[in-house]
C-alpha cells in the first residue's frame, strides 16, 4: 500500500526513472549529486517504485533515537562509526565481509560523503567493490529533468586514479537540488 502512495506521489511530482534495476545479486550503487536531504526521500521513493531494497550506511547515533533507529533499520540502513577515523580502513572491510557473508547485498554510498560541494570525494566505494569483485552501479538524480538515472553495472579494475575520474565525469552532467554544490 505505501509503495503505491510513494509511486504515486512521485509521478504526481513530476519525476521518472530512466535506467532498469540490474539483474544481480550483489552490486554498490554511488549516487551523485547529493546536494541535499531531499535526496534520501527522491532515492527512498524510487527504489520502491523500482522494486528493490538497497541498504545504505547512517551515522550510529541515528540509530540510538528509538522512532528514526527503528525506520532506519526497517528500510535498510546499517549503522557505521564515522568518529574514528582510523576506522575508514576497517569500515571497508566491514562491508567487504558483508559480500562475502550473503547471498544478495546491495550497499549505496554517496561518495561525495556531504550535501555541501566536496572537492575529493571519499573512494571507499571503489575499494569495496573491487575487495568484493562486485561492480558499481552509478545512480544519479537529476532535479533539471526530474529523473533518477541508472547506468549499467561496470566491475572497476582497481586502476582507482583513472576510473575515479570517469566515474566523476559522469555525473558533472547531472543537476543536483542544490546546483552550487553538486559535482564540478
Amino acid at each position: 500500500m505505501i509503495g503505491k502512495i510513494l509511486a504515486a506521489a512521485f509521478k504526481t511530482a513530476g519525476w521518472k526513472v530512466d535506467g532498469v534495476k540490474p539483474d544481480l545479486k550483489k552490486y554498490v550503487i554511488i549516487v551523485a549529486p547529493h546536494t541535499s536531504n531531499w535526496d534520501f526521500f527522491v532515492g527512498w521513493t524510487a527504489r520502491n517504485l523500482i522494486g528493490f531494497r538497497p541498504n545504505f550506511l547512517a551515522k550510529k547515533e541515528l540509530f540510538k533515537i528509538p522512532l528514526i533507529g527503528w525506520f532506519l533499520s526497517s528500510i535498510g540502513g546499517v549503522a557505521v562509526d564515522r568518529q574514528n577515523k582510523k576506522k575508514s580502513t576497517q569500515l571497508v572491510q566491514q562491508v567487504v565481509d558483508l559480500y562475502a557473508e550473503r547471498e544478495e547485498f546491495i550497499m549505496t554510498i554517496t561518495p561525495e560523503g556531504t550535501r555541501s560541494y566536496a572537492p575529493k570525494w571519499k573512494t571507499g566505494f571503489y575499494r569495496i567493490a573491487v575487495d568484493a569483485n562486485v561492480p558499481i552501479v552509478k545512480i544519479a538524480f537529476d532535479y533539471g529533468t526530474k529523473t533518477v538515472f541508472i547506468d549499467k553495472p561496470f566491475y572497476p579494475s582497481g586502476d582507482l586514479d583513472k576510473e575515479l575520474e570517469e566515474i566523476i565525469d559522469y555525473f558533472r552532467q547531472f543537476k543536483g537540488k542544490n546546483p552550487e554544490d553538486g559535482v564540478r
